[in-house]
Parts: C-alpha cells; structure tokens; sequence
C-alpha cells in the first residue's frame, strides 16, 4: 500500500497594495487604460548622484533635426493624411471615427502621461508625453488649427505673468458668456 502524500504547504498571501496604488489600479481599469504602469511602485526611487552636466549647444536649425518645427511636419504629414485609406494610416483611421473618438483618444494619452508622471517613470513620461503631443495634433487637425495660431497665442502670453493672464481670462470669460457679471455664479 503507498503513502499518503503530503499536499505541498500553501502559498503565502501577497502583501496588501498601498491604498494610492488601488485608487490608481481602480482609476485605470475605469477608464480602460492599458494597465503597463500599474504594478510599479508610487514612490519615486531613491536619488542617484547626478550625472555630469552637458556642455551647452547651440540649438539644432529649426527646419530640420530635433526642434520644436517638428510638430509643425508632423501637422503637416497628420493634415496629408486626413483623407488616405484608414487601414494605411493610423491618422486617417483616428479622424475617420469622428471628432469624439479623436478627443476621446487624446484624454487616454493625457491621463497616461499624468500617470507616468505621478509614478516619476522618465523614459515612459517622455515616450507618452510624444503620445499626447501626436494626439493633440490629430484633434488640432480635425478641429482645423493651425500650429501657427496656438504658437501666436503662447506668443502674446509670453512674458505676462501666468497668475495675471488666468485672471484677465476668469473677469472676461462669464461677460464673453453672455452672464452679465465678471462672477462665475
């Protein structure tokens, strides 16, 4: 007759999640985000000695390399492709489904990003922050901006004070409303 085997002692339980990171966990399944993030711890890592600091240069031409005159090719190549095959192109699929999903996608990209930040991820703030900037453009395109216009407006903005220009725009907003009164009710 054989022994009894002996059943193999149970797996201990996983340590309780911190209650930032189940609002976090909850938050993202809410809104259907990819879950890549979650699982990473909240705090940010401990402070590695900083890295010898890069000699200054002279900025790259703005007609080409890496430049801010990027994100006006890639509005120009976004604007090219607004009527190609959308099973070719990802902007064309993205402003064939209507100004809401284009929106829609944009919030996604920025709530990403925002947690990335939160989570003190570099690589990833940057990757998705190149996300948030393709999908803004995408919705600049489908609403037809131009870059040009929002570079005039961060223009006549630049150099007054950011607490003085929300003001300005909080007095204005409910008389552009038609409220008639400077208090938002």
């Amino acid at each position: 007759m054989a022994k009894p085997t002996k059943k193999p002692p149970p797996k201990p339980k996983p340590k309780p999640k911190l209650k930032a990171k189940l609002k976090l966990e909850r938050g993202v399944k809410k809104s259907g985000l990819k879950k890549k993030s979650v699982g990473r711890p909240l705090a940010k890592p401990t402070a590695a000695p900083a890295p010898a600091a890069a000699p200054l240069r002279a900025p790259l031409p703005l007609a080409a390399g890496v430049s801010p005159a990027v994100l006006d090719r890639l509005w120009s190549v976004v604007t090219s492709r607004r009527d190609a095959d959308p099973m070719l192109s990802h902007s064309a699929r993205l402003l064939s489904r209507g100004t809401a999903k284009v929106a829609q996608k944009f919030g996604e990209e920025a709530v990403e990003c925002l947690i990335e930040a939160t989570l003190g991820n570099h690589r990833a703030l940057v990757a998705e922050s190149a996300d948030v900037l393709y999908h803004l453009i995408v919705m600049w395109v489908d609403a037809g901006v131009r870059p040009e216009e929002v570079w005039a407006e961060l223009h006549r903005r630049e150099g007054v004070s950011g607490i003085a220009e929300k003001a300005a725009r909080a007095r204005t907003l409910p008389l552009t409303l038609g409220m008639g009164t400077a208090k938002i009710p």
